[in-house]
């Protein structure tokens, strides 16, 4: 299963390129993360609960992030199992580009899946991993280009993450 997408974010790129090497940032972007850790030398782990129509799991895996080359691109791949549920395994080339005071995002997003998952069939697999991608980029955008928001203390809150259907998880 293949894709592509492209979408308008209103900060520079090299804010963008810093936010996808930082495992917090990846935290608060992926559906369902539940956790990461790890550095881009060394790669990161990630655990991830999804369900994919009547197919729940949590996915334990690793993400590499290659080929950088500083706030222009990226290659991030992935993989991860889980359980019984089977594994699934992608990965995406990134691109940056200065454009309209902003950066113009584009990627390109190969995944596959086995075991139970595969058994879903190709549409509600492709479904689901064009929302997981849409996903993933929109709660980046929303990230970056909402201000952060100080409480009385000083202290910023961390960004809402949606879950699956939009309702904020906190």
């Amino acid at each position: 299963m293949q894709m592509s997408d492209t979408r308008q974010i209103a900060v520079p790129p090299s804010e963008v390129y810093a936010a996808l090497l930082n495992p917090e940032m990846l935290k608060n972007c992926v559906p369902g993360a539940q956790e990461v850790t790890g550095s881009v030398e060394e790669g990161y782990e990630a655990t991830v609960v999804q369900k994919v129509g009547p197919v729940k799991a949590t996915f334990k895996g690793e993400v590499t992030i290659t080929d950088l080359v500083p706030n222009t691109s990226m290659v991030i791949d992935g993989s991860g199992k889980g359980g019984a549920a089977g594994f699934a395994k992608g990965g995406a080339v990134v691109r940056l580009v200065e454009k309209d005071g902003g950066t113009e995002l584009s990627y390109d997003v190969e995944a596959k899946v086995g075991g139970k998952l595969a058994q879903l069939g190709s549409r509600i697999i492709d479904g689901f991993a064009k929302k997981m991608a849409d996903q993933f980029f929109e709660n980046l955008q929303t990230s970056l280009e909402r201000p952060a928001v100080a409480d009385e203390t000083g202290a910023e809150d961390a960004p809402a993450k949606k879950g699956w259907f939009g309702r904020s998880k906190g």
